[in-house]
Order: C-alpha cells, then structure tokens, then sequence
C-alpha cells in the first residue's frame, strides 16, 4: 500500500471500529467512581479509604499504558486487546465476589492493566495510519474515553441501583471480554514500514529544531501530564461525591459527570481540528489555560443548575488536553516507538489523575470541605502551562507537513 495507506478509507474505517472497542473497553475506568459510594457504605470507609479502588485502577491503568504500549510496537494491537479483554473480565468478575477492601482493591489493578489497552496503545495504533489528519484521529480515538464515561454510568445506573454494584459488575465482565475480543480480530492488518518513512522524516527535523533530545522532550511531557491531570481529577473524580454531600444524590452527580464527559468529547474534536492547524503545543497551552478557568468558576458555585453549567463548561474546557500528548510524540518521535512513548506519557497522565483523585479525599478528610481540592488543582494546573511554554519557547516554529 506505501504511503496510500496512510489517511486512506481503511484507515478511517479502522479509526470507526477503534472508537467502538475503546468505548467498550473503557468502562472500568468510569464505573469505579459510580460505584465509590456503594463501596464506601458496603465497607464502612472514609472518604481518602473509599477511593483506594479507583487509585489501584488507575495505577494499572497507568502501568498499562506504557506496557501494553511496548506490546504493542512489537506484536501488533489485536494480541494486546485481546489479552486486555481477559483481564478485564477477570478483574470485574472477581472483584463483584470480593469480601475484603484489601482484595478488592488489588482486582482493580487487574481492571486498570486490562481498560489501558483501550486508551493509549490504541490511540498510538490509530497515529500510524495518518499523516495530514492525524490530530483529528487521535482525538476521535481519544474521545472513546469520554464516550464511554457519559455511556455507561448512565445506562447501568437503574440496573444499579436494582441489583448492586456487584451484578453489576458482573454483567459488565460479561459484555467487555466478549465483545473486545471480537472486535479485536478485525484489527490484524500492520501499517506497512515504507509508509510510516514520510512521517518520521517530519518528526526527526522537529525533534532536532526544539533543542531537546527525545529523552529530555518524552521526560518534560511527563511531568506536565501530571500536573494537568491532579487538576482534572477533582471534579471527574469527586463529582458524585460532592453532589451526595450537597444532598442531590449519586445520580445526580452521574449526570454531571456523564455532561462533563460529553463536553469533553466535543472538545476533544475540536482540538483535534486545532492540532492539525496550530500543533499539539499550542493545542495543549489553549486546553489547559481554560481547564484553569473552568476550575476557578467551581469555587463560587455550588447550587444544582450552577453546578450542571460549570460542569459542562470544565468538560469543554479540558477534553482536548490529553489528546495533545499524543499529537505532540508523534510529531517529534518516529513511528517505531509510538506504542511506548505515546504510552509513557499518557502514563504520567494517569498517574496525575490517580495522584489527584487521592490528594482530594485527603483535603476533603482533612478539612471537611473540597474548596482546598479545588485551589490544590489549580497550582498543579499552572505547573502544567509553565512546562509547555518552556517546550514552546524553545522550539522554532513546526515544520509544516508535506502535501
């Protein structure tokens, strides 16, 4: 195929069936934190302790990335989705029968390695096969995310609240191993290596113009992954949480979530469009500049409508910013490493949110109040604007794409 394989029909016909699997395969991510209530009172936690199963998830998560990313480079991504679907059942069909907190928790890990397959290997997989609209592919692909956190907390919501966030669980180790490992199978085809030279030879004349050695650029994307995600974690992660302590419920606090999550999408597109046009640094300065903003408009607000509008206008805000890591690897590092290093940084975004999601339930446990949680993002918000400037500034303009 050379180089009319890349942004041909198959590659957006793939592109299709990716956002299928990752919408699919990502629901262990979302349901942990519509489930945190029921295991809080199910166990008799605090607030910090209850949020122990979403760390572990999203500590597996984080790991997954950068693992089965490495997996990916070498063996294709239908090996690494299909023994990511395994897992995923394993982890949600053990964890619905866990008697202690502790075993409980440890499954999640288990959920976590299993739902990364689903984000950045995947999202890296889809980087291969574009070249002029890579910016929007990956961030069609990296909405599956969000699609599948406004999906699944609102549709298994009444079957919750029916049967317990055990059946539930089980109901979903049933439906994401079986419908992952199918789909999986239709990804077999490898990008062909003569297609992805045309694109490595853009990304190799950026990488030398930025003044950073790839290690140096992959360490500093890192760092500011961190930092922009503890900021995200607090209301994705805290949301339903705080609802329930203002009084209007659990499934308010989903729906508000589920709003978030569905702004985040039509973020997410459009930062695509703006990575195409302007880059993925500039792309990622303008997401978490007004991430900042949406979380100052938290601290005034908390009645039901004022709480449903800032949420919409967070998940608008900072939908497009982690797809902009991957848009950004891509453009200064060769095609051969996509898996890992696309992989590593949206590691270092996990981790940020896992970090974060902690860091909130202890202020919230030290002081009685989420106001701290909210100020704590924020500082960690700037420390991600001031990384990407440093990136910024001592990059020269990017070298535009061939046609």
């Amino acid at each position: 195929m050379g180089e009319n394989a890349l942004d041909s029909r198959y590659s957006w016909a793939r592109l299709g069936l990716s956002l299928l699997i990752g919408i699919i395969g990502s629901a262990g991510m979302w349901m942990v934190i519509t489930v945190m209530p029921s295991i809080q009172s199910d166990f008799g936690l605090d607030r910090a302790e209850a949020s122990y199963p979403y760390i572990l998830t999203m500590i597996g998560f984080a790991l997954g990335n950068y693992l089965i990313g490495t997996v990916v480079d070498r063996l294709g991504i239908t090996l690494a989705l299909s023994g990511s679907a395994l897992l995923i059942g394993a982890g949600f069909a053990l964890a619905a029968i866990s008697p202690t907190m502790f075993l409980l928790s440890a499954l999640h890990l288990l959920i976590g390695l299993g739902t990364a397959a689903s984000f950045g290997p995947l999202i890296a997989d889809v980087s291969l096969w574009f070249l002029k609209r890579r910016g929007i592919a990956v961030a069609v692909a990296a909405s599956a995310n969000y699609l599948s956190g406004a999906f699944w907390p609102v549709v298994l919501s009444d079957y919750q609240a029916a049967h317990g966030w055990r059946a539930t669980y089980l109901l979903l180790a049933v439906i994401c191993t079986v419908s992952v490992l199918a789909l999986a199978q239709l990804l077999r085809r490898r990008v062909p290596v003569e297609a992805t030279a045309r694109a490595d030879a853009v990304s190799n004349e950026r990488a030398r113009s930025s003044g950073f050695s790839n290690g140096a650029l992959v360490v500093l994307l890192g760092l500011a992954g961190i930092g922009c995600c503890v900021a995200m974690s607090m209301p994705q992660v805290h949301i339903v949480s705080f609802c329930v302590d203002l009084g209007y419920g659990p499934a308010v606090g989903a729906e508000m979530l589920s709003l978030m999550l569905l702004g985040g999408v039509a973020s997410r597109l459009l930062s695509g469009l703006l990575s195409d046009r302007f880059g993925g640094l500039r792309t990622l300065l303008i997401g978490s500049a007004l991430q900042m903003m949406a979380l100052f408009l938290y601290l005034p607000f908390d009645g039901l409508i004022s709480l449903y509008v800032v949420s919409t206008i967070f998940g608008l805000a900072q939908g497009g910013i982690v797809p902009s890591y991957a848009v950004i690897v891509r453009e200064y590092l060769p095609a051969k490493d996509a898996g890992s290093k696309v992989g590593f940084v949206l590691m270092t975004t996990v981790i940020g949110m896992a970090l974060g999601g902690w860091m909130s339930g202890w202020i919230y446990d030290m002081t009685g109040s989420y106001q701290l949680a909210f100020w704590n993002g924020i500082g960690w918000n700037l420390l991600n604007i001031m990384i990407a400037l440093t990136i910024l500034f001592r990059s020269i303009r990017p070298t535009p794409l061939p046609a």
